[in-house]
């Protein structure tokens, strides 16, 4: 037999039902689960086994991830996981996945409706932000893509094709951004060839937003070395802290000094579709190119990651490439240039953009900024459980959904190992920053399912547990 197709669809179609009756049930119970179990060793040597020569009937295969797959992933769905800025999902996208699955649309390229369903995603993302209607885009994994499409972009801007066919050539490029800066922008500026060393942090004020005195400082000193300025990065929405650089001046700097300037907004984006936080993200309709989530505030199932670029005659000279065997051509599913293979490093892509036009559309763009407030409230309410309690210390300010707090008296190594018990207790799933050389409990409210009840629990939960 040489297809993969079964010999007859009535036990797969049975199996089908069952798997999606038994994920309905997952979801519409999962605040009743543990938000995250410890994987046992016996299930972790379990998938430790040699390839397999000879076949497992499907429903074995379900079995087995029922038992070993299905209780010990991230937690991000429940509404009590409080680490990351992770999203939690929602059932339009779950099913949207099965979806492009029966599809299994190749997204590089060519003339088909995948390509359409994406662009008016990047539309609609555009839309949101600000940006010119003609604004350029492509989906991606997440913001690490996203900020290294950026870069290479700002890259181009500085050096011309030329950098594309003889690298760097000596030139002396360098970049800015906050010190909370993420971790992907100087991974990006690695993977561009550019160096580490290239990016300066700059330091950040009280509200942990970009001394814009110290970039000028640090933009000056780099002119009068030799340097090339090339790029000034804004973050709308610190990993740490949620915090805001301010994006107005950053563009008024990148104009003066001709940079690019790129908003790294992995989260912060979607406040755009808050009426009473949309505010924070002023200044990002000047931006050269935006990269952010969908799979965070969006609630997108991952992975679903997008950057937008406002020239779109650029981003395509960025990453272009003629070949005799990926033409494209007027006529024909060679058709509908430019093919998204030309606006970034990929070009195999799934149909990543059908459940995020299925999340959009479902949902709109209300109900998603409804999120937003919602975990914003709930964050400003754990804020305020905190400021009551005189075992408890706020150490940054709640600018979104974010809350970084401490407990008096307790050692960095104390709070570690409180973190670690309330994960493996499966009860809430926080994490750690630094915060000022200071350990901090780090609750990133997310989840639209998480409620007042849950943040009033954490708190209890963790002064129950220092009083003992």
């Amino acid at each position: 037999m040489s297809t993969l197709d079964p010999a007859g669809w009535s036990g797969l179609r049975a199996l089908g039902h069952q798997m999606m009756d038994d994920m309905i049930d997952h979801l519409s119970g999962i605040a009743t689960q543990p938000v995250w179990r410890p994987l046992p060793d016996d299930i972790r040597a379990g998938f430790t086994a040699p390839l397999p020569a000879h076949g497992t009937a499907p429903e074995r295969l379900y079995e087995s991830f029922t038992t070993n797959i299905k209780p010990y992933v991230t937690g991000n769905t429940h509404p009590r996981f409080m680490g990351w800025v992770h999203g939690g999902g929602n059932p339009v996208s779950m099913l949207a996945e099965l979806l492009a699955g029966a599809m299994n649309a190749n997204c590089g390229g060519r003339d088909h409706v995948g390509i359409v369903v994406e662009r008016q995603v990047i539309a609609w993302a555009a839309e949101m932000l600000g940006l010119p209607a003609q604004t350029s885009g492509v989906l991606l994994t997440g913001s690490s893509m996203a900020n290294f499409i950026a870069v290479l972009c700002a890259r181009f801007k500085a050096l011309g094709a030329d950098a594309r066919a003889n690298g760097l050539q000596g030139a002396r490029l360098t970049a800015y951004a906050s010190a909370g800066v993420h971790r992907c922008v100087p991974s990006a500026l690695d993977m561009a060839g550019l160096g580490l060393q290239a990016l300066r942090k700059i330091p950040v004020d009280a509200d942990f937003r970009m001394d814009l005195n110290a970039l000028r400082a640090a933009i000056a000193a780099d002119k009068a070395a030799g340097c090339t300025p090339f790029l000034i990065v804004g973050t709308a929405g610190t990993v740490d802290v949620g915090a805001f650089d301010d994006l107005t001046a950053l563009a008024e700097i990148a104009h003066e000094h001709n940079a690019w300037f790129h908003a790294d907004a992995a989260f912060g984006a979607l406040a755009a579709l808050s009426p009473n936080r949309k505010h924070f993200l002023t200044g990002i309709e000047r931006a050269d190119s935006v990269a952010f989530d969908f799979h965070k505030w969006a609630q997108v199932t991952y992975d679903a990651g997008c950057v937008l670029i406002r020239d779109p005659e650029l981003h395509n000279a960025t990453f272009a490439q003629a070949t005799s065997y990926l033409a494209a051509a007027p006529r024909g599913l060679a058709g509908g240039h430019p093919w998204p293979c030309d606006l970034g490093p990929d070009l195999s892509r799934g149909f990543r953009a059908l459940k995020v036009w299925m999340t959009l559309s479902a949902y709109g763009s209300e109900a998603l900024g409804a999120v937003v407030d919602t975990t914003c409230t709930l964050a400003q309410h754990l804020a305020a459980r905190i400021t009551a309690s005189n075992r408890l210390e706020l150490l940054a300010p709640v600018k979104l959904n974010i809350v970084c707090f401490a407990i008096t008296g307790y050692t960095d190594a104390q709070t570690a190992d409180l973190v670690a018990d309330l994960q493996e207790s499966g009860l809430f799933a926080p994490s750690t920053t630094i915060i000022g050389g200071r350990m901090a409990i780090r609750a990133a409210i997310v989840n639209h399912r998480t409620q007042q009840s849950d943040i009033d629990a954490l708190a209890e939960e963790i002064l129950r547990r220092i009083a003992l």
